[in-house]
């Protein structure tokens, strides 16, 4: 499916550094959640429903995602 995602208001986390790495996140119609690469704003995007959206982050703050130390 493609959509129009120039529209969406994108934002970043506070805790993006400037001229780093990093996604963008919109709230986007039809009750999903848009992220996308802050670099490429016109680049390919994800859109999650809110559950997935919210159990991703929710395992990123637990740290499921970090790599072995």
């Amino acid at each position: 499916m493609t959509r129009d995602l120039s529209e969406p208001n994108w934002f970043k986390s506070s805790y993006s550094q400037s001229g780093g790495d990093c996604v963008e996140v919109a709230h986007l119609p039809e009750d999903t959640v848009g992220v996308r690469d802050s670099k490429n704003p016109t680049g390919p995007a994800l859109s999650f429903t809110p559950t997935a959206w919210d159990a991703f982050t929710t395992h990123i703050q637990r740290g499921h995602f970090n790599p072995p130390t």
